[in-house]
């Protein structure tokens, strides 16, 4: 997915699967208080580091991302077909992740919220339902912490709606300085990114060493009994994309008499390179490769659309954020409608393009989300024993999005 991992660490992932397959027996295996206790203190840890990165990543990044805009006037066609393909494709993604949340139900065990099996305390639960209920069941409400009086407080307290609307306007406001000015704040927001992407960097190092924690506790409090949830978890975010994969992208590309399913062979070589690496960066190369020689798309087109895509364009990630935050409120008892839904894909999309390009970017961009619907970010910890192989999975949809909208660009740059 739109680098999950940071290129020094390309043996992470190896490291992160070895944690898990270390902590599942091994939580099954003890279940001594000191256990439990030592494994909460370290998850603890990990949890409150990612925590610590939230706000300055969003804030940044977002700013960042706008400012580095071309001058809009200067996109022309190809650019407005881009960002057009790539705003649609993302919502239908966390449509669809929703869509298939609210038929399958996860977070539910014989509908009962599950969060007694996946090892959430009774008191967070409880607190949780307050919070929600009181904060996010009036509409205005929403509208009102989005437009914080006080943006630091607004930061102090985890607001994420309102960092999110403060930094679409400043970096919107950027865009219209001067010049001059603009391009010295560009280059220290930028700065101030590349810096917390290296502070994630480093925070990741000790992943392996913080999901073991997680998952060896959730294990050990709760026995193979959390495999089911996590399982029908697991089947839904693969049900979800396997239908953006193999239904949505592909009656995309009929729309434009392109053959989905040529056009899946053509990028065969990306796709496998995307599912093992689990980073749509480092498979840029073959991307480009496989949509110009096998697929016939001009360089001017791909060398365009394929980059942006590696930088924001990232489907199978938002629908991934989007699930999990569903999933988790499901099994704490938490009743989602038409409006949080929307709350939540909302938030989905807008931080899967502003977290683009870091590690453990969707651990962090569903921090914000919990964040957002009041539920407690250590909820996260239980569906780290099966995020490794969705990352890989949601790679796929990512590269495979990517190219769909360069030939889809490419497509209406020829009729046009």
């Amino acid at each position: 997915m739109k680098k999950e991992t940071a290129p020094i660490n390309t043996n992470l992932h190896i490291r992160i699967l070895v944690a898990i397959c270390l902590a599942i027996p091994a939580g099954l295996l003890f279940h001594d208080p000191w256990f439990t206790e030592g494994c909460s203190f370290t998850g603890n840890l990990f949890l409150n580091a990612l925590k610590m990165l939230i706000v300055p990543i969003i804030l940044s990044s977002i700013v960042a991302g706008i400012l580095n805009l071309p001058d809009v006037k200067g996109l022309g066609r190809i650019g407005a077909a881009t960002a057009l393909y790539y705003l649609s494709t993302s919502i239908l993604a966390v449509i669809t992740g929703c869509m298939f949340v609210f038929v399958i139900k996860p977070g539910l065990s014989h509908s009962i919220p599950a969060g007694q099996i996946l090892g959430l305390s009774k008191q967070a639960l409880a607190d949780t339902v307050n919070l929600t209920s009181s904060s996010l069941s009036d509409m205005k409400d929403i509208f009102i912490r989005m437009i914080p009086p006080n943006i630091v407080a607004a930061a102090a307290k985890g607001q994420m709606l309102g960092i999110i609307f403060f930094g679409i306007l400043f970096g919107i406001s950027g865009q219209l300085i001067n010049p001059d000015r603009k391009k010295i704040l560009a280059t220290l927001v930028q700065a101030v990114f590349e810096t917390t992407m290296k502070m994630t960097e480093i925070v990741m190092h000790f992943a392996p060493v913080g999901i073991f924690a997680l998952v060896a506790k959730v294990f050990s409090q709760t026995g193979i009994e959390a495999l089911k949830p996590l399982m029908i978890f697991f089947l839904t975010v693969v049900l979800a994309l396997g239908f953006h994969f193999f239904v949505s992208l592909p009656l995309l590309l009929r729309l434009f008499r392109v053959s989905g399913f040529k056009h899946m062979k053509n990028m065969a070589p990306a796709l496998l390179t995307a599912f093992s690496t689990a980073s749509s960066s480092a498979t840029l190369p073959i991307t480009m490769e496989c949509v110009e020689k096998r697929a016939g798309i001009p360089n001017r087109i791909s060398a365009f659309v394929l980059p942006l895509g590696a930088t924001v364009n990232m489907d199978g990630t938002a629908l991934y954020e989007c699930v999990a935050a569903l999933f988790i409120a499901q099994a704490m008892g938490i009743k989602i409608g038409l409006f949080k839904a929307f709350v939540v894909a909302f938030t989905a999309v807008i931080t899967s393009i502003g977290v683009a390009g870091i590690p453990a970017a969707s651990l962090v961009a569903i921090a914000v989300i919990l964040k957002i619907l009041g539920l407690p970010v250590e909820a996260i910890g239980p569906i780290l024993a099966v995020d490794r192989i969705l990352d890989m999975l949601r790679t796929s949809v990512n590269v495979f999005s990517d190219s769909c909208g360069a030939v889809i660009v490419s497509r209406i740059e020829k009729d046009g």
